[in-house]
């Protein structure tokens, strides 16, 4: 895997807008948030463009990323918000500028698309991690400090994350490749050049938003069919907020224990990555992790440092 280059104080981050808009006042309060850490947040007019469900024309998000990417002053990209539309970039980005040029990219739910494409099919370790949208912009609120620093700040493992919310579904320990994000782009993406593809005996982080617990059993179905499941050695799921159904019953964390109980490796479900109540942790895609699926104190261990 290529490791992009640890943030230091003073580095610009570009905030881009791959998938849908935002309000104004979000990147205003997102851009305070990031220049107290004390980096250099930069951003050009485009990020502010709309049309309909999305953050203007294709071309136009493309080519904002792509410009990013290749200003050498520039280093990492972190997206405005999710929402719709990342994965109508995948085509339009210049594949080589990606893999001559590797940064931080830092996002999480619709960007799932770009965050795996960079991971799973141009070797770049990737970040599911806070962006601008109620993250950032709402400070010690919206995400994890802790794990943001040790993970895009430190070019040492991360070592522990760790939260009281976390469950264990299936108990054991096995280690292997951190990769996932937002389960509907994960299943949505098979069949295309983009598919999800990762390598055998990889950790999976499921993550997921308002899905009926229907809807996050026919995804799961899908992935154990596609046979994509039998190459995972371990499920990290996250908090899974307002996926239960209407009511309350069923609740999503019964639904998913019963989906998993047949699952050969451990699984832990409440991980707050990305869609969360709470701060939101920032994991890396690509690099290796452990599952200690230990009902007294259920951890997922980051063991490669992430950036370099």
């Amino acid at each position: 895997m290529i490791k992009p280059r640890a943030l230091a104080p003073g580095d610009r981050i570009a905030i881009v807008a791959p998938a849908s808009g935002f309000p104004r006042e979000e990147l205003e309060a997102g851009v305070r948030e990031l220049r107290a850490l004390g980096f250099d947040p930069v951003y050009d007019n485009r990020v502010l463009e709309r049309r309909s469900y999305v953050a203007g024309a294709a071309d136009l998000r493309a080519a904002s990323w792509i410009d990013a990417w290749r200003d050498p002053s520039v280093r990492a990209l972190v997206a405005a918000r999710g929402g719709y539309g990342s994965l109508q970039l995948l085509p339009l980005i210049d594949s080589l500028a990606v893999s001559q040029t590797p940064k931080i990219f830092q996002a999480y739910s619709d960007n799932t698309s770009i965050l795996i494409w960079l991971t799973l099919q141009k070797g770049i370790v990737s970040f599911h991690g806070p962006m601008i949208d109620r993250r950032f912009s709402r400070g010690a609120e919206g995400y994890d400090r802790d794990t943001f620093v040790r993970v895009v700040c430190e070019a040492r493992p991360a070592g522990e994350i760790v939260h009281p919310a976390v469950e264990v579904l299936r108990p054991g320990e096995v280690a292997g490749m951190l990769i996932g994000g937002t389960f509907t782009q994960l299943v949505g993406s098979l069949g295309t050049p983009f598919a999800f593809d990762p390598p055998p005996g990889h950790v999976l982080f499921i993550d997921e938003v308002a899905e009926r617990p229907y809807r996050i059993d026919r995804m799961f179905t899908q992935l154990r069919q596609s046979g994509l499941l039998a190459k995972s050695a371990a499920l990290v799921f996250g908090e899974l907020p307002r996926c239960d159904e209407p009511g309350g019953d069923p609740g999503i964390r019964s639904v998913v224990a019963d989906l998993v109980a047949d699952f050969p490796g451990p699984v832990l479900f409440g991980l707050p990555s990305g869609h969360t109540t709470g701060p939101t942790l920032t994991l890396p895609f690509g690099v290796r992790a452990r599952v200690v699926a230990a009902p007294e104190r259920p951890v997922l261990v980051i063991e490669e440092a992430a950036v370099v």
